[in-house]
């Protein structure tokens, strides 16, 4: 009963209980911050210590992604399609965005809720083959009403984060704690926020994109996404 609870709370509060509240990016910030350390607490949650090779092992895969969106902005029809994205971000500042909201509503609420909490659980009842699959599919069911806010395709995104948890918990169980899947998760959201914004600063790519907008009747600065201030966790 207890394990039922703890994988059916997160699923309850992130697709039912914080859309409800209608909160903006602030509040659902403090609110997931807060759920997360009060899970943590109830469940007696171990998220292993912060180690030198826990660090190292994050850094490396940071890196990696890093890597990744600057060749993306390298090549010119990626770069493209990193621009449009520029359009979905939350209505704060980027600054504001990668420095509070990415690291602590995202990264540290769902690093202490998964990888700290509910995969060391589920590997002790199940061992950590079928504890990492269930605890990374919750992961992925965790983003469907994300999904659905900002118009994504709820199975792909469910597919990509599940696949997403997989990689996290291998990270934590190599390296005996949550340094290094937080720091990769945090490379990867922050990075989803920046490259976009990097994007639209090279040469033509926001000429390109008002024309593209007029073609469809409205303009870069007329453009909003529907919710496009609730924050998308990767």
């Amino acid at each position: 009963m207890r394990t039922i609870a703890a994988v059916a709370v997160p699923l309850f509060w992130s697709n039912a209980v914080l859309p409800r509240l209608r909160l903006g990016i602030r509040g659902r910030t403090a609110a997931n911050a807060g759920f997360a350390t009060a899970y943590a607490v109830a469940l007696r949650a171990e998220p292993g210590r912060w180690s030198k090779s826990g660090v190292r092992c994050g850094l490396l895969a940071a890196s990696v992604v890093v890597a990744g969106y600057a060749a993306a902005l390298a090549v010119p029809s990626l770069r493209w399609q990193l621009a449009e994205l520029a359009e979905r971000g939350p209505a704060v500042s980027t600054q504001e965005w990668v420095a509070v909201h990415i690291p602590l509503g995202t990264v540290y609420s769902e690093e202490l809720v998964f990888r700290g909490t509910l995969d060391p659980m589920l590997d002790r009842l199940f061992g950590p083959r079928a504890g990492a699959l269930v605890g990374a599919t919750t992961f992925g069911l965790w983003h469907i009403t994300p999904a659905r806010a900002v118009g994504d395709s709820v199975p792909a995104t469910v597919a990509v984060t599940t696949a997403g948890g997989l990689v996290f918990g291998l990270l934590r169980r190599r390296t005996a704690g949550t340094a290094a899947p937080a720091l990769l998760h945090l490379a990867m959201n922050a990075g989803g926020a920046i490259a976009p914004r990097l994007a639209r600063h090279f040469p033509g790519s926001a000429r390109a994109m008002r024309v593209a907008r007029s073609d469809l009747g409205t303009t870069v600065d007329e453009f909003a996404t529907p919710a496009s201030d609730i924050p998308r966790a990767r």
